[in-house]
């Protein structure tokens, strides 16, 4: 929570998304041990967008995060030139069409690419949490005076790891199931100072849970949970791994003489693991704190699990359907492989989209 008189915001926000819809039906028919399995109703994933692998159509993870940076500040009022940092907090980091880049930084691509030749750049890489990452630190960069202005951006090309398990995947039980439920997409969010709580970031705290370091969040546990956290350590139990977000937001709260129910979420927004999870969650949720959810938004029935741009993408379509009202105060809940999770609450009244 803000230590200082200097807050953020989210000024602006953009995505990709693939032209080209797979539906899981189609993707399990290529999955000939899955076949008696209802993947659609364990993930509660009907269909996701998949990239164009032509490399003249631009759709590798780098093309799409360039695309949605560009939407993003189409709809800013910044140019490129403007911005103090760029973030790029992509899993996957494709380019050149199937090239897979560590150096030179994505960050510093994007920047040159977008026009933003002075900003500083660099990567963040945490797994599904990555973009909610790269926020973090730029809130707190913002927060400090360090910069102004600055963007995070994200291109996710996941369905690779999807068509890999339809081919090697053996049952329901295969640690490579999750795989089945991951879209394609891009997102950017532009963040800069805040003036009033009409637009603020009120806070955004992250932790990791490093004992779980190996664990990914993504894989299958008991066949009634469909999609949630796979662990071989029977210390840590389903009831735990869901409560790891309202533990931790309650102890953050609690720090500052608050609770839960006095936040007055408008919305909340998962991680988009699966529906089925989302709803796990949301009742953990519930029962932690003793007090009903705030409405839960999804986009994972016609996205899938995007990784890191799934709470930002939400966010925007909800924004732009006229689904989700503005001036509202906004939830944001990551879980990623690490184990991570966090929140990070702000209200968003003129949020360009």
């Amino acid at each position: 929570m803000s230590t200082n008189n200097l807050y953020s915001r989210m000024e602006s926000i953009g995505s990709h998304l693939p032209a080209t819809t797979l539906t899981t039906r189609e993707l399990t028919g290529r999955t000939p041990n899955l076949r008696d399995v209802d993947v659609e109703r364990i993930t509660g994933v009907a269909e996701r967008r998949v990239y164009d692998p032509r490399p003249e159509i631009g759709e590798d993870s780098f093309g799409m995060a360039l695309r949605a940076a560009r939407d993003c500040l189409a709809v800013s009022r910044y140019e490129a030139a403007d911005l103090d940092i760029v973030i790029s907090a992509s899993i996957t980091r494709f380019k050149d069409a199937d090239r897979f880049y560590f150096e030179p930084s994505f960050a510093g691509s994007l920047a040159r690419e977008l026009g933003a030749r002075t900003a500083l750049h660099f990567d963040v890489s945490n797994a599904c949490a990555g973009m909610m990452t790269g926020v973090y630190v730029l809130d707190r960069m913002i927060r400090s005076g360090a910069v102004r202005s600055g963007m995070v951006v994200s291109g996710e090309q996941a369905t690779r790891v999807a068509e890999t398990a339809a081919r090697e995947i053996g049952d329901s039980y295969d640690p490579q199931f999750a795989s089945l439920s991951v879209g394609d997409s891009a997102a950017a969010v532009v963040m800069d100072r805040s003036s009033d709580e009409a637009d603020r970031i009120h806070y955004v705290d992250l932790m990791t849970c490093a004992e779980y370091s190996h664990l990914c969040m993504g894989m299958p546990s008991e066949r009634t949970e469909g999609i949630a956290l796979y662990t071989d350590n029977k210390k840590m139990h389903n009831k735990d791994r869901l409560a790891l977000w309202p533990r931790f937001h309650g102890d953050l709260l609690s720090k500052n003489g608050r609770d839960f129910a006095g936040e007055e979420f408008d919305y909340i927004i998962q991680h988009q693991v699966g529906a089925r999870f989302i709803d796990y969650v949301n009742q953990t949720g519930e029962a932690e704190f003793g007090t009903p959810m705030p409405t839960s938004l999804a986009v994972v029935e016609r996205y899938g699990n995007t990784a890191t741009t799934s709470h930002f993408l939400t966010l925007r379509e909800h924004l732009a359907a006229g689904t989700a009202r503005r001036g509202s105060t906004f939830l944001l809940v990551p879980a990623a492989s690490g184990v991570v999770t966090g929140a990070l609450s702000a209200t968003v009244t003129h949020l360009g989209v």
